[in-house]
């Protein structure tokens, strides 16, 4: 099994994503009660470290803090700038239980927040107080999917390298589980979308990665908004979904998942830009010539 990209089926650890979602939900939401508002909601997203996810320095009066899922040691790590830290463990236990533990310890630190406990974009929500139902840890599982967001981070980042219009950071959306980076031509999005201030307000081609809850099976994505004519006539279309899906196993199991996974994203973009009559030109910067003569 390569370790950059683990076997990661979703039957086989249901269970500890589910509950996973839910302590990642918490995290983001103590994030949301402090940081500035930016538009796409970009203000409250997790980023990727080399031990698992961040929300970033996070600020607090004069002082700023950190929540971090390290899924190498099985940890979540509360710091401060001021030097104060604590740590909880990342074990088998009701969402419930690890919700008074970790507002037990963000208190602890002199930190006075309260969060809203019910949970987002998952269908029957419970509040995370009430959670008894959710409860499993795989710190298997775990790293495996640890793993499976570095190596998706780094097509991502290649992926919004030499755009030189609006792109989004590579950032790690709690509320759905997934990791994505989206380009933008500059234009707002027509039809208009009422109420849309800090979501998709503008054009946009977005690509990502998720562990497939809906779907039966983890997957990477690609999706435009608003999505041109013709765009679902080309291969890995979901009709059901209304966007582009390629099976994280038929990725995995290419004889290059990082080239597989570039060459379906940049596609995805290509079809969907020249469709919409994106300015490529002005939006673009050719890297690979630039190394090609920097050498």
């Amino acid at each position: 099994m390569s370790e950059a990209w683990p076997a990661i089926p979703l039957n086989e650890w249901q269970d500890t994503c589910q509950t996973l979602h839910m302590w990642l939900q918490m995290a983001g939401k103590i994030r949301m009660a402090f940081a500035p508002p930016l538009n796409h909601w970009w203000h409250v997203t997790m980023a990727v470290t080399a031990r698992g996810l961040t929300t970033g320095p996070i600020p607090y009066g004069e002082d700023s803090f950190e929540v971090e899922f390290d899924f190498i040691d099985h940890q979540l790590r509360i710091s401060t700038c001021s030097g104060a830290s604590t740590a909880l463990a990342l074990e088998a236990q009701p969402v419930a239980a690890f919700y008074t533990r970790l507002m037990d310890a963000v208190h602890g630190l002199g930190i006075d927040v309260t969060i809203n406990t019910k949970p987002q974009e998952v269908p029957d929500p419970i509040p995370f107080d009430q959670d008894y139902t959710h409860k499993s840890y795989d710190p298997e599982y775990a790293h495996r999917f640890f793993r499976v967001l570095v190596s998706t981070n780094k097509v991502l980042q290649r992926f919004r390298s030499g755009y030189l219009g609006k792109a989004s950071p590579v950032q790690f959306f709690w509320g759905s589980m997934d990791i994505a980076c989206a380009r933008f031509s500059g234009r707002p999005a027509v039809p208009p979308r009422p109420g849309r201030i800090l979501g998709i307000s503008h054009e946009e081609v977005s690509v990502g990665f998720w562990p497939g809850a809906g779907l039966g099976y983890p997957a990477f994505y690609a999706y435009a908004v608003p999505s041109p004519a013709g765009l679902e006539t080309l291969p890995h279309w979901n009709a059901q979904l209304g966007e582009f899906v390629l099976p994280y196993e038929d990725v995995r199991q290419s004889s290059d998942p990082s080239e597989t996974l570039y060459a379906f994203y940049t596609g995805v973009y290509e079809a969907a830009a020249e469709r919409s009559h994106w300015d490529r030109a002005a939006l673009e910067e050719n890297y690979e010539i630039q190394k090609m003569q920097a050498h």
